[in-house]
């Protein structure tokens, strides 16, 4: 589907300028945690939530940051007993930067496309997602 060979050619092009740009470690999976980070940090029961995958892939990935040095564990302040999952100096670059290179990505295509076309593809792609989220919960 053309959607699905959109996302692997935009991955493929922010995973390679994220390499070049001081994150060589970072892997399309970690976007599970990373792009669903908040500078206080959150906890990985609502990174599951807000990315829709299951708390043991979320917490694998996690794990994952951790040993790379993007992320850290600390203790909830609102409960003791959770944890939230915190972004590095490292994290936050990184994120910082992947957002910088799509909005980029985002910028070429509507000057290639033209604004009007662009906003109209947009819109379509959003409503296409919309619809298929609503087909999978309901």
């Amino acid at each position: 589907m053309l959607a699905g060979q959109l996302m692997r050619a935009l991955q493929e092009e922010l995973f390679q300028r994220l390499a070049e740009q001081g994150h060589p470690d970072v892997r399309p999976r970690h976007g599970t945690v990373l792009a669903f980070l908040e500078p206080a940090g959150v906890r990985a029961t609502e990174l599951s939530a807000r990315s829709g995958q299951h708390k043991q892939i979320v917490g694998t990935i996690v794990d994952e940051l951790v040993a790379l040095g993007y992320v850290r564990r600390e203790p909830d302040p609102a409960d003791r007993r959770a944890k939230r999952i915190v972004p590095t100096e490292q994290g936050l670059d990184e994120v910082a930067k992947a957002r910088a290179i799509l909005a980029g990505i985002e910028e070429r295509h509507r000057r290639t496309m033209g604004e009007e076309r662009f906003d109209a593809f947009k819109d379509a792609l959003q409503e296409i997602a919309r619809d298929q989220r609503a087909r999978e919960t309901g």
